[in-house]
């Protein structure tokens, strides 16, 4: 699960991540800030001035709800959506 922050509202605490690069499928080259001690997947380059954050690496996470979700052909058959979720069966163009 992920969310997206504004840049300038998000700060991040502890250790300094590390970067490691990826080609995604459409030959972009991604950059990822993992932890360098467990390797965890912690957020992303800032990009478009939101950072995409891993919400596993929060705190507290009690408050979340998913509301967009994206490679669902891929899903299980028991998962639902709630109605008014946005919903991709692949990863969207914009």
């Amino acid at each position: 699960m992920g969310l997206v922050v504004a840049e300038a509202a998000f700060h991040l605490s502890g250790v300094e991540p590390k970067p490691l690069q990826r080609v995604a499928d459409s030959g972009r080259v991604n950059t990822r800030l993992v932890c360098p001690e467990c390797g965890s997947w912690v957020c992303g380059l800032p990009r478009d001035a939101v950072v995409r954050v891993r919400a596993g690496s929060l705190d507290d996470t009690s408050w979340l709800r998913p509301t967009r979700h994206i490679w669902t052909r891929s899903k299980q058959p028991w998962i639902t959506f709630a109605p008014g979720d946005e919903v991709f069966e692949a990863q969207p163009l914009a």
